[in-house]
């Protein structure tokens, strides 16, 4: 008898393609948020609106939320609602943020910031009417969801952009500003609550709204905690090494503020090293979900090498 195998060798699964996941969760988001939000009377604060929300940008939160929600069992259907909700919030916080009370920044994504083009009175109520739309979005749009979940969302936004989230963090930055004894747990505060907070709540409401259970949504929490840090220290990182071309912002703000960043506390190399470190473990974090959570993992990476 002739022993002969006629069977195909085993299929190598291939590489993940972030470039194109990345591709197609922003032409979603950005169908979802044009269609959403069309221009009606009073027409200037709708445009002004609109000038900011659709200006580009990489989506990175929005897509978040569908990569979870999609991870803990749901759809992108299920979170695009609360994607758009997520990218609303965002763009308030930028366009505040530009403010000359604030960050005072003339340039935002390559154009002129929203106070720049509209007025600071009008920049100020588009912010407003963001942050207000963004849970309208949610509670109105949202289908296929458990109601207690959309809640449990809504809440988690609420308090992401409040005083425990984006204000607070946004207080300690402005008292923080021209110090020369800022630590490295105070500028740890800052970036937990500004950018890493929104991260976090993208992750977790698309957990949360396709139902993941406590343990899944813990880990799925500490790894946003872990990549939102890791963002902050590369924007940092930018801020000093790449042109405002490349960044499509003013370089050199944070330096010319007299701000405290990972880089002026710890040297650009740590600053790499931490930034790296804290991507390993926001790896690690999510290495039970299995292939699963190939997306998560290929968006840490990609955290560290972008250039802008």
């Amino acid at each position: 008898m002739v022993l002969t195998d006629d069977r195909h060798p085993p299929q190598q699964e291939a590489p993940f393609d972030l470039r194109a996941y990345l591709a197609e969760g922003k032409a979603r988001v950005e169908d979802a948020l044009d269609r959403c939000l069309p221009i009606t009377y009073p027409e200037r604060i709708y445009e002004s609106m609109r000038y900011s929300l659709l200006a580009g940008g990489k989506r990175l939160r929005p897509i978040l939320c569908l990569a979870t929600c999609e991870l803990a069992g749901g759809t992108w259907e299920m979170a695009m609602p609360t994607a758009c909700a997520l990218e609303m919030l965002h763009t308030m916080s930028l366009i505040h943020d530009d403010l000359p009370a604030m960050d005072n920044d003339d340039y935002r994504r390559g154009k002129p910031t929203n106070h720049k083009v509209y007025g600071e009175d009008i920049a100020i109520l588009a912010g407003d009417g963001l942050l207000a739309y963004a849970f309208e979005i949610v509670a109105d749009t949202t289908r296929n969801v458990e109601p207690q979940n959309i809640l449990r969302a809504i809440a988690r936004l609420g308090r992401t952009v409040g005083a425990a989230g984006l204000v607070g963090g946004q207080v300690v930055d402005l008292e923080s500003e021209g110090k020369s004894d800022v630590t490295l747990e105070t500028l740890n505060f800052i970036h937990t609550h500004k950018t890493s907070a929104l991260l976090e709540a993208s992750v977790e409401c698309g957990a949360i709204l396709a139902g993941a259970e406590a343990a899944d949504l813990d880990r799925l929490s500490r790894y946003a905690r872990h990549i939102g840090l890791a963002f902050q220290i590369i924007d940092d990182i930018l801020d000093i090494t790449a042109s405002k071309e490349v960044l499509g912002k003013t370089a050199g703000k944070d330096v010319a503020a007299g701000k405290v960043t990972f880089p002026s506390l710890l040297g650009l190399d740590e600053s790499r090293r931490r930034a790296k470190e804290l991507v390993e473990s926001a790896k690690a974090e999510v290495s039970a979900f299995g292939s699963a959570a190939l997306p998560l993992v290929a968006i840490a990476d990609y955290i560290t090498s972008r250039n802008y």
